[in-house]
C-alpha cells in the first residue's frame, strides 16, 4: 500500500483517520485486524521514536509505528494524483497556441541584462480534458520564464480584466499564433470592460501597500514596485480612454526607467501617483467600455476551440 509524499518525519495529530500498513494484532484481543483496516489516532507519540495508539472501527486498539499506518485521505487520494506521471506523457507545451513576450521587453523599459518573459496559452488534447487527471490549469518553466495557461483559465481571468491576461492579448511581441489564437486576437476587445478600472485599482493598491510596508519596515523602498505601480495607473488610464491595452509605455519610458533607478524622490514619485489616480478616476467616469464584457463570445469561443481538438484527434 502505497501512501504519497510519506513522509516519516511528520508526526501525525489525534483525530486523523488513518489505515493499517500491515496485519494488526489488536491490544488483548485474538483476532487479527487485516491490512487495510481503518482507525483513529487516539494518541500521537512525543517523538518518532515512539507508537502511535490507534482506534479501529470495531472498538480495539492497538500500538503502531509510523510507518505502519497510513493517512486515510492520502490513500484515497493517491491514485488520482499520479497525474503527474500521466500528464508527462503530454508534452502540454507542444499544445501551446498563443505565445507572447511580456514584461519589461514588451513594455518598453527592457535594459541590457533584462530577462525576456513570455506568456501564453495552451490547449490540451481532448481526451486529457476528460480523464479523471484532468489538466492543470497553469505551467510554468521558472529556467525559461516562460508561463501559459490553459484555454478556458485564460478566458476566465481575461473576463475578469486581469492585467496580466490583457497584456498578453495585447503584447506588440507575439511570437506564435495559430489559427484558433489568431481568432482569439481578433475578438480581445470583447474582453474589455469597465471592471478594468476595479481590477487595475486592485493591482495599484497591492503595491502601494509593499511600498508602504517597505517604508515602514526599512525606510526605503523597492522603486522597482513603485515603477510598475506608476505604469499600471497609465495602462489603466488609457485603456478606459482607447479602448485598448496599452502595453508599450510610449513617451513615459525614461520617465518610468527614473522611477526604477531611484532617481526620483518618493515624494516626486507619490505626487505623480496621485494625479494619474485622478486621471484614473476621470476617465472610468467617461470611458465607453461596456459594464460587462462579452461572456457569449468567449463561451462560444471555447466550446469552438475544444470542438477543434476532438475533431483533429
Amino acid at each position: 500500500m502505497s501512501e504519497r509524499a510519506f513522509n516519516p518525519n511528520l508526526i501525525v495529530p489525534a483525530g486523523t483517520e488513518v489505515v493499517a500498513r500491515i496485519a494488526v494484532r489488536a491490544i488483548g484481543a485474538t483476532h487479527v485486524l487485516p491490512q487495510g483496516a481503518v482507525g483513529i489516532v487516539v494518541q500521537p507519540p512525543i517523538d518518532q521514536s515512539h507508537a502511535y495508539r490507534v482506534r479501529f472501527v470495531d472498538g480495539t486498539e492497538a500500538m503502531l509505528r509510523r510507518q505502519e499506518i497510513a493517512v486515510l485521505k492520502h490513500v484515497q487520494r493517491w491514485g488520482l494524483e499520479r497525474a503527474g506521471g500521466v500528464l508527462a506523457d503530454y508534452n502540454l507545451c507542444e499544445h501551446v497556441i498563443l505565445r507572447c513576450v511580456v514584461g519589461s521587453c514588451a513594455y518598453g523599459l527592457d535594459e541590457l541584462g533584462s530577462d525576456t518573459d513570455r506568456r501564453g496559452v495552451f490547449l490540451p488534447p481532448a481526451e486529457l480534458h476528460w480523464s479523471l487527471y484532468g489538466v492543470p490549469e497553469q505551467i510554468e518553466s521558472d529556467g525559461t520564464e516562460e508561463a501559459y495557461w490553459e484555454l478556458q483559465k485564460f478566458l476566465v481571468l481575461a473576463l475578469k480584466a486581469n492585467p496580466n491576461i490583457l497584456e498578453c492579448l495585447y503584447s506588440p511581441l507575439v511570437e506564435h499564433a495559430d489559427a484558433l489564437a489568431e481568432e482569439l486576437l481578433a475578438m480581445r476587445e470583447r474582453f474589455l470592460s469597465r471592471l478594468v478600472y476595479q481590477t487595475y485599482n486592485g493591482y495599484v493598491l497591492s503595491q502601494f501597500r509593499k511600498i508602504e510596508q517597505d517604508l515602514r519596515a526599512r525606510g526605503e523602498i523597492k522603486w522597482k514596485h513603485a515603477m510598475h505601480l506608476v505604469r499600471l495607473l497609465i495602462a489603466g488610464i488609457r485603456t478606459l480612454r482607447e479602448g485598448a491595452v496599452p502595453v508599450h509605455v510610449g513617451e513615459h519610458r525614461e520617465r518610468l526607467l527614473s522611477v526604477r533607478r531611484g532617481e526620483l524622490s518618493w515624494a516626486e514619485v507619490n505626487a505623480w501617483r496621485l494625479e494619474l489616480h485622478w486621471e484614473f478616476d476621470a476617465a472610468f467616469e467617461t470611458t465607453t467600455l461596456p459594464e460587462r464584457p462579452d461572456y457569449d463570445a468567449a463561451n462560444a469561443f471555447l466550446v469552438r476551440a475544444r470542438r477543434s481538438r476532438v475533431r483533429r484527434e
